[in-house]
């Protein structure tokens, strides 16, 4: 399965992109994929292409776009200080707002049928729980979320599930 890249406008100006996998069946219900600190690299497309396999609509966008577009990093130790770079210049609050413009977008998609929950890993996982907390994204998925406890108290506005791995 190959995903294919996709423009997202950003409510404050400016388009990035989203890596958009979907099913084999042409529809499904939809997850926003957030990033890793290693950017919206193989591991995270081929993470949505196996989604889409599961049957749901994926977008993955890129939340680095702000200082540096389609960043891909690997896991090698190289790669991983530059990845933690990008991650101290990393602006939490305009990642939620763009992760709100991706939603919309996967939202208004032909293929994207149903409900539409956010799934995210390290970095990420803490991009679902804010995501859960400031958006009106069905559900929310978090794997090994980081820093999460410094936003703690945002989570009286969830108003969906939320699952913690």
């Amino acid at each position: 399965m190959a995903g294919q890249w996709v423009d997202i406008a950003a409510a404050d100006g400016g388009t990035f992109k989203g890596y958009l996998a979907v099913p084999a069946s042409g529809s499904g219900p939809g997850i926003v994929l957030l990033q890793e600190i290693f950017g919206v690299n193989a591991s995270m497309r081929a993470v949505a292409d196996y989604y889409a396999e599961e049957g749901y609509v994926v977008l993955a966008p890129d939340l680095f776009w702000r200082f540096e577009p389609g960043i891909e990093l690997g896991y090698g130790e190289a790669d991983f200080a530059k990845a933690f770079g990008y991650y101290q210049r990393f602006d939490v609050n305009l990642a939620i707002k763009d992760t709100a413009d991706a939603l919309k977008v996967l939202r208004a998609r032909p293929e994207c049928k149903g409900k539409v929950g956010a799934l995210g890993f390290c970095l990420g996982g803490k991009l679902a729980y804010l995501t859960a907390a400031r958006t009106d994204v069905d559900c929310a998925v978090s794997y090994y979320g980081v820093g999460i406890e410094a936003d703690i108290a945002e989570a009286k506005t969830i108003k969906g599930p939320i699952v913690f791995h």
